[in-house]
């Protein structure tokens, strides 16, 4: 499997939250995982898709599926 980075403008096409929220994010120590290299921001494409997941609401109506969070 190859390992993905992606750039700061490329999680927000992916996610659709703002450049700057991830901006913001990273100041605040909140957010998805990164690396810094010199002044590169880089982020596993799989840390993404997990923190994406990690917020997935299943509605209670749909059997089978997980269960249902809010």
């Amino acid at each position: 499997m190859e390992v993905q980075y992606l750039t700061e403008k490329e999680v927000a096409r992916l996610t659709g939250i703002a450049v700057q929220t991830l901006r913001n994010w990273r100041c605040e120590g909140r957010g998805f995982p990164y690396v810094k290299i010199g002044g590169s921001i880089r982020y596993l494409h799989n840390d993404i898709v997990a923190g994406m997941e990690s917020h997935k609401i299943i509605p209670a109506g749909r059997v089978g599926e997980g269960t249902a969070h809010e």
